[in-house]
Parts: C-alpha cells; structure tokens; sequence
C-alpha cells in the first residue's frame, strides 16, 4: 500500500468522464480511479485544472471527491482541488474533503481578481488558520493571482497547515527561488510541477514530483519519466521527456484544454462524454491525429501493441533513432498545423 502521508510523485489531475446528458459518469469515474492507481500513479488529484472544477457545481465538486476517496480507498493519497470564490467556501470544501478522507487540498490562489502579493498572503492565511486539513498552494499565474516567493516562504514559516506549493508557470527559475527559500526551514515542504513539458528539469532541481495531465493518459510514460529521472538516468529520461512532450503538444494544440486531453483518454478505453464547454464544428478535435502517435508512444515503452499499419521502423537493436522519433513527432505536428489545429 502507498504512504498516504506523503505528496510526493505522480499526482494525476485527473478528468470527469460525463454521460449523454452531461452528467457526472459515476460508473466510469470509478473504473478510472482504479486504471490511473494500477498502473503506477502515486496520488490522485480531483478538482485541478484538467478536471475542470470551474465548469461543475459545489455540489458536483464535492460529489466528485466523495467518489475519488472512496474508490482510492487508501491505495493512493488524494490531493483535493477545494479552490472556491471565496474564504468561507473554501474553508467548508476544505471541511468536507477532511470528512470524505483526502490527504490535502491544492487551493489556487484568488482568480478573476487580480490581488497584491499582500492580499494573496492574507487569503491563504485566513484557510490555513481554519482548514482541519493540510494546505497545498496552487500558484497558475496565467488564470489566478500570481504567487511570489516572499508569500511562500512567508506563509510557509507561520502556517504548519500549509505543507506545499503545487505551481504550474513552468518558470524553472521561480521554482528554484521558492525551493531555496523554503526548504531550509521547512524541510518536509513538498514542491509540485503542474508543468509537463519540464517535468525533468523540475525534478532535477529539486522537486517532489507533479501534477502533470499527461499522466491521465498515459501513466505508464510519466510514471516511467519519474522513476528514469530521480533513479539519476538522465540521458533515457531526457529521451522521454522530449517524446511525451511531443504528445502533450499533439493533445494541448488539438483543440481547446482540456479537449485534446478527453479525445485522448477515449483512445484509451474510457467513455469520456462530452465537454460541458460547447465546441463549434471547427473545434472538434481529430482523433486520427492523436492517435497513432499516442500508440506508437505507448508501443515504444512497451505498453501495448503498434497500431494497424505500424510505427516507424525501429533500428536492429530495438531501439529508435533520434531521426526516427523525430520523423513521428514531425507528422504529427505538421498534419495538426494543416488542419489548422496548432500554431506555426
């Protein structure tokens, strides 16, 4: 069984499968839970970004974590997205997700409003001295108030509640600063990437681990990332970094986030449903051009067969060149830009 004490790893942020009517697919959220835990992930993330927190209700939220908790049942530790309008709400999600079992809650930082390093201390404050459950920062400065260093390290010395920083600006220098900041007086502090396409990097400067939405597609290659890269295999995980970026590129440009993503987990096995974000024609998502790539990945790590009509052919020695992964990526990427689905 894993340490439920611990945030440190894989957190797959993970996404609601929906019914025909847009319901949450209980039956298929649950089988979802269990494929992410079996095939390595070291914790669940519900309510992030991927998920789509913003699109569901408070009800829905905290039915969606009820349903995590409970299906994880112990196996993995639960990180809850409990990130509300405002303090009282949040401080009541933080309340009911103690209750339902969640290790922690990733609480983004106040969003439509754009607030002073002052303010943004003053709210994660006023939860921290009243949340029953520990507290993971979530700093997506592209979305919410940003969170600057001096407010971690702050809110780090004087809240034991707040344990971590989940932060997806994939500004490797900030990450570095907050490390640096922190970790001498906080040494069991956890730092999260929310970055996929510099997992490794992130890893090799001093991170727990991530919160990284390729992990919900394909948690084999991310968990393999993980381990390649804090076992101090840095050329093969710097070889897999670049083709999961690749794939991240193929899902994230292919459509509205987090579209690519759901057209992707549907390769994989799962009724996904539709988006609550209505699309236009225009927008809807290719599957064809996801897909080969996604199974040639998968192929290649030797996690599932080629797809009909095969892969680039590999070298003698079972291994591909860097002109072979190259050519892949390139076909993708250069299809996606001829449907006008990614950018030059």
């Amino acid at each position: 069984m894993a340490d439920t004490s611990d945030l440190r790893g894989i957190f797959t942020p993970n996404l609601v499968p929906l019914d025909s009517r847009g319901e949450i697919n209980e039956a298929e959220l649950r089988r979802y839970t269990d494929w992410l835990i079996e095939r390595g992930v070291h914790g669940l993330y519900p309510n992030g970004s991927t998920g789509e927190f913003t699109r569901f209700t408070p009800e829905e939220r905290r039915r969606i974590i009820q349903i995590v908790t409970d299906q994880a049942a112990g196996r993995v530790p639960v990180l809850a997205g409990a990130a509300e309008a405002n303090t009282r709400e949040t401080i009541k999600a933080c309340e009911a997700y103690y209750e339902m079992g969640a290790r922690a809650v990733a609480i983004v930082s106040p969003f439509y409003y754009k607030l002073s390093p002052a303010s943004v201390y003053a709210y994660f404050k006023e939860i921290a001295d009243n949340s029953p459950i520990d507290v993971s920062l979530y700093n997506i400065p592209m979305f919410a108030s940003p969170i600057d260093v001096p407010t971690v390290q702050r809110l780090a010395e004087e809240c034991p509640r707040v344990v971590a920083i989940k932060d997806s600006s994939g500004d490797l220098p900030h990450m570095m600063r907050m490390i640096a900041a922190v970790r001498p007086i906080r040494p069991e502090f956890r730092f999260l990437t929310g970055w996929d396409a510099a997992l490794v990097p992130m890893l090799v400067v001093g991170c727990d681990g991530g919160t990284n939405a390729t992990s919900g597609i394909v948690p084999e290659v991310t968990r393999k990332l993980y381990d390649l890269t804090v076992s101090g295999r840095l050329d093969e995980a710097r070889e897999l970094q670049y083709k999961l970026l690749k794939l991240f590129d193929a899902m994230i440009y292919s459509a509205d986030f987090p579209e690519g993503f759901r057209a992707a987990l549907r390769l994989r096995g799962f009724e996904t449903g539709v988006g609550r974000q209505p699309l236009s024609p225009s927008q809807r998502v290719d599957l064809a051009v996801v897909s080969d790539t996604l199974q040639c990945l998968l192929a290649e790590e030797g996690f599932t067969d080629e797809p009909i009509g095969g892969c680039p052919p590999r070298r003698a020695d079972n291994g591909q060149t860097p002109a072979d992964v190259d050519r892949i990526v390139q076909s993708v990427v250069a299809e996606l830009r001829r449907r006008g689905l990614a950018r030059e």
